[in-house]
């Protein structure tokens, strides 16, 4: 997992030099953004930010000289790549799946906020070529980064915000930028008491699409720090970003939120389509529970399991494929044991085994039941025998 500690903000140049400092290697990361097709050149450097040592990042561009980040999107002497442009490239670069979904998220919610910011659609909202090529970088390099860490899990302090104005292709403008607080409405933050942009718009679309809580360094072994330099400034703290890449304990924890309806003139056969749909749309548990409910008549709890960002969609699937007039939600922490998906051979094909490991340091193995039914139907040996056979090997691994 992944903890980023913004004491005094993000920026996307302070995240890729973090995570460069804690140990990805540059050359992975050079070849990841040479799929873009971009004209750049990424040029990392060793430098101190107040007592720290750390990684400072600067994308050169060819023939150019570089622009503010902070634009008026829809201005007609504007030159630079639009929204629309930049995806295009998004698409058709060299970039494995997830890192492309993620680049991609992320610009969106980006162009969203610049668009709201300034009353026009996302589609029109424009970068200038530097700040443009910047940013590609910048966000493409963030999730390509994540993808060569394997980091699944992202946690970070609320960020540090500072004050007053900054200096725009257009005249002055407050601090936090305009789309920096649009990209970090629901997230909390704390004042950095200093008078200088600390968070940039690129570093709040990094956040809003990669974090999964917002908190201070969670239980973990540490097993690389990093520090990502932002520009010198005298201040109360380093201009850095300090990233700790670590592995969860065995007792890890998350947040999820429970969704509920009590039903009393549902179809129960038509549950199975119900559960379908939900876990289609990414529900980790769905369960029935019988009730006897007002009027003494026989009824059912229905309960959905999700991750907090599914509650919307799940809420609308209840009401529009059940009975109910109303979802109840709740959001909760939840403590989880380590687990994995590991793929054994048998003598029937290949099967994923679930194996977790305790609290205590047992490890755990259990096949996972759709593959067992597949292979046991396919080679007409028993169900049990393929378990058996899977979870045995999966045990060897171990040893």
């Amino acid at each position: 997992m992944l903890h980023l500690d913004t004491f005094s903000g993000i920026a996307g140049n302070m995240f890729l030099g973090a995570l460069l400092d804690a140990g990805l290697s540059r050359r992975e990361l050079t070849e990841d953004l040479a799929g873009l097709g971009v004209p750049h050149r990424l040029v990392v450097s060793k430098v101190k930010r107040g007592p720290l040592a750390a990684r400072y990042v600067r994308v050169e561009v060819p023939g150019a000289a570089r622009h503010s980040q902070h634009h008026d999107p829809h201005d007609p002497k504007h030159h630079g790549r639009s929204w629309r442009e930049i995806r295009r490239v998004l698409v058709a670069a060299r970039l494995r799946p997830p890192v492309r979904e993620r680049a991609l998220a992320i610009f969106a919610s980006l162009a969203e906020a610049e668009g709201r910011v300034h009353g026009v659609a996302a589609e029109r909202v424009h970068f200038h070529e530097v700040g443009a090529v910047d940013a590609i970088v910048d966000v493409v390099g963030a999730a390509a980064a994540l993808d060569r860490l394997g980091v699944t899990r992202v946690t970070a302090t609320p960020p540090a915000l500072g004050h007053g104005t900054a200096r725009s292709e257009h005249g002055r403008i407050p601090i936090p930028a305009p789309a920096t607080l649009e990209l970090l409405r629901g997230v909390p933050v704390v004042p950095a008491e200093v008078a200088w942009e600390t968070v940039t718009p690129t570093g709040a679309a990094i956040l809003r699409n990669i974090v999964n809580e917002y908190r201070q360094l969670p239980a973990l072994t540490i097993e690389a720090i990093g520090h990502g330099a932002g520009d010198d400034r005298a201040g109360p703290l380093p201009n850095v970003l300090r990233a700790v890449l670590g592995r969860e304990g065995a007792l890890g924890r998350d947040r999820v939120v429970v969704l509920e309806s009590h039903l009393d003139d549902f179809v129960p056969e038509h549950f199975d389509y119900v559960m379908e749909q939900l876990f289609a749309l990414g529900a980790l548990d769905v369960s029935l529970q019988h009730l006897q409910m007002k009027k003494n008549r026989p009824g059912f709890l229905l309960r959905v399991i999700a991750r907090p960002d599914g509650r919307v969609a799940l809420a609308r699937a209840l009401l529009a494929e059940t009975t109910t007039l109303g979802v109840r939600i709740s959001e909760c922490e939840r403590l989880v044991l380590e687990r994995e998906l590991i793929r054994v051979a048998t003598p029937w094909g290949r099967i994923r085994v679930k194996r977790v490991r305790a609290d205590d340091g047992r490890v755990e193995v259990s096949a996972e039941y759709d593959d067992a039914k597949r292979l046991a139907r396919a080679s007409g040996v028993p169900l049990r025998e393929v378990v058996r056979t899977a979870e045995e090997n999966a045990r060897r691994t171990l040893a």
